[in-house]
């Protein structure tokens, strides 16, 4: 099951949108805000996987509420400004429906995210299993990763830092390239060594000893390369680097 909020400030719309979720067995309405302030306070409390959202709105526009959001969400916009659409796909959207849009079009738009969340359902419960082996051996050189259509060994101490992009994780490697795997990244990180890798910000994780310095929420790798330090985990990466380096 989907679980989804709409948000609209014009009662109507939110009401449609309402009735076309209720013909969909397949997602469930968690709330319909009519406003993204109010949406925002519901996403501190509520696991929410989809987000119908209009774009012009009093107080804090559709697009501002999206770029403000700190986990991932499948996003569709629905709004009656067509001119809106390039920076709605650029907030990697779902979809765009244009007001008034139809049934069938809403159907469409949704079907696409119920695919997505059954895969990666999917996807996770293979990663989850394979964490857990990987997991309950505590001196392993090696993590398995599925790439390419094929499942790869790689060396832990050759991983310099891991990326979060969307529901995939990208491995960066010794400098010379990445590996790209479907993978969430707070499993990878309970597959990796704690002594050694550290979650630095939501979307990266950092060999510890690979660091080289720090300055300005900016953390400054041994390939030439940074990567920020999110707040949220600012105190526990300075704990660790004013003993360490």
């Amino acid at each position: 099951m989907v679980r989804c909020i709409a948000i609209d400030d014009e009662p109507l719309a939110l009401r449609q949108i309402k009735s076309y979720i209720e013909r969909n067995d397949q997602l469930e309405l968690v709330a319909a805000c009519r406003s993204a302030i109010e949406a925002q306070e519901l996403l501190k409390s509520e696991r929410i996987d989809l987000i119908f959202v209009d774009i012009n709105m009093p107080d804090l526009n559709g697009l501002d509420f999206v770029r403000s959001l700190t986990n991932n969400y499948y996003i569709i916009f629905t709004t009656a400004h067509s001119e809106y659409a390039l920076d709605g796909f650029k907030l990697n959207a779902i979809d765009y429906l244009l007001k008034p849009f139809t049934v069938e079009e809403f159907q469409k738009a949704t079907t696409k995210v119920v695919s997505l969340v059954d895969l990666v359902d999917r996807c996770h419960a293979a990663e989850s299993a394979i964490a857990q082996n990987e997991a309950e051996s505590a001196d392993k050189e090696y993590i398995s990763v599925k790439a390419d259509y094929k499942t790869q060994l790689v060396k832990i101490a050759d991983i310099i830092y891991l990326e979060s992009a969307g529901e995939y994780v990208r491995l960066h490697i010794d400098s010379s390239h990445t590996i790209t795997t479907l993978f969430r990244l707070k499993n990878m990180e309970a597959s990796l060594p704690a002594e050694i890798f550290q979650r630095v910000h939501r979307s990266y994780i950092v060999n510890l000893k690979h660091i080289s310095s720090y300055t300005k929420g900016r953390i400054f790798l041994d390939n030439g390369e940074y990567i920020p330090l999110g707040e949220n985990y600012k105190d526990k990466f300075l704990e660790y680097f004013n003993k360490n380096i």
